[in-house]
């Protein structure tokens, strides 16, 4: 990829409104943090390269560099992207017991990681109210104190960056799609670092088909209710179509008709619903709020997931078939909306020498995709 510096990673993601604020450029350096939500730049940097731009998921994401990386192809149009299996499971007793989303898979893999001595920390995002909070966690009582869905984007990259800035090192980190994104990216050491080590022992991908802005939730939330007394959000799967706020006094539902007008902007060019760059992707089983689907994708992830399973901290079953069908037919529908809405407005760039991009990938693929979804 052709790493730039901070002048135009604001240049074509902070002043377009593609920022999510996924963390990846707060705490590298000075300049760059995050405030409840937003990501600014403090003070002006005259760098012409920098990991700022060579970290970010919305600019000069080269798709077919990652696949060869990580799985030795270029990128094909495979709706949950490359994958060794796919199955379910839920967290056991052994695990102990949280505020699990569904089933508890996440909390299982990475408790079982930091117990087995596999990882030596965790990236996770707890929260202080409504807000997100990136942390990094030794110890399995940390870890059930992050379980939830927080759904609002969250900053939670950056904790990585502190975490390696203090010699950390052998990181789980649990990561939404553009943040696994920005991890694949990072992995590669695409500013020529010397003495560069991958800090990740795991990355654990959430699905994802968007996250609220949480300035926009926290206003919707102050107009019709005591934010203080917010437990925890959940949006069963289809055909619900409804925001769940648990609160103290009860359960509130909203329809998701209305949540939806506080998705950023930037989530509609996201291509993966599935976290396609993470070792093990898990997300809710649709009919079964007991178990979670899980999507091994790499050697190391299927090391973590097979440790997680013979230790007992997770129980599998087989993934049904109508399931896997209607995660494939969900996830080809997000890629196939957000390729042809980023290549309509010219922000996916074929040509490897052309101009600057959200993102590149081979144009056989990307008519395969915008034509028909890709198929597996």
């Amino acid at each position: 990829m052709k790493v730039l510096g901070a002048n135009e990673l604001i240049a074509d993601v902070q002043s377009k409104g593609l920022c999510i604020g996924c963390g990846a450029c707060v705490d590298l350096c000075p300049y760059f943090k995050n405030h409840r939500g937003t990501t600014v730049s403090l003070f002006p940097c005259t760098s012409a390269t920098g990991r700022c731009f060579a970290f970010c998921p919305k600019i000069e994401v080269d798709l077919d560099e990652l696949s060869k990386a990580y799985f030795g192809n270029a990128y094909r149009a495979k709706p949950l992207g490359e994958y060794r299996k796919i199955l379910i499971a839920k967290a056991a007793d052994k695990t102990g017991k949280g505020d699990f989303q569904a089933g508890g898979a996440v909390t299982a893999l990475v408790i079982s990681a930091l117990k087995s001595k596999k990882a030596r920390a965790a990236i996770l995002t707890d929260s202080s109210g409504l807000l997100p909070v990136p942390k990094v966690v030794k110890t399995a009582k940390g870890v059930l104190s992050c379980a939830s869905s927080k759904y609002s984007a969250a900053p939670s990259l950056s904790a990585l960056n502190r975490a390696v800035r203090e010699g950390l090192d052998n990181l789980a980190v649990v990561a939404t799609p553009c943040q696994s994104l920005s991890l694949a990216q990072m992995r590669l050491n695409p500013t020529g670092m010397d003495n560069f080590r991958d800090p990740t022992a795991v990355i654990i991908g959430l699905f994802c088909t968007w996250a609220l802005d949480y300035g926009r939730l926290e206003a919707f939330l102050k107009d019709r209710l005591d934010i203080k007394t917010i437990k925890k959000f959940d949006i069963p799967p289809p055909p619900a179509e409804v925001f769940e706020v648990y609160t103290e006094g009860g359960k509130l539902t909203f329809p998701l008709s209305e949540i939806r007008g506080l998705v950023p902007e930037t989530c509609s060019y996201c291509t993966d619903m599935t976290a396609e760059f993470a070792d093990i992707s898990v997300g809710v089983l649709e009919g079964r709020p007991d178990m979670n689907t899980l999507i091994i994708r790499t050697e190391r992830g299927e090391r973590f997931f097979d440790d997680a399973v013979k230790k007992g901290f997770l129980i599998t079953d087989e993934m049904p078939a109508a399931n896997l069908e209607h995660l494939k037919t969900a996830a080809k529908n997000k890629k196939q909306r957000a390729f042809v809405k980023g290549s309509s407005e010219g922000r996916i760039n074929c040509d490897a020498e052309g101009t600057r991009a959200m993102m590149r990938l081979g144009a056989d693929v990307l008519n395969e995709i915008i034509s028909a979804g890709g198929a597996e």
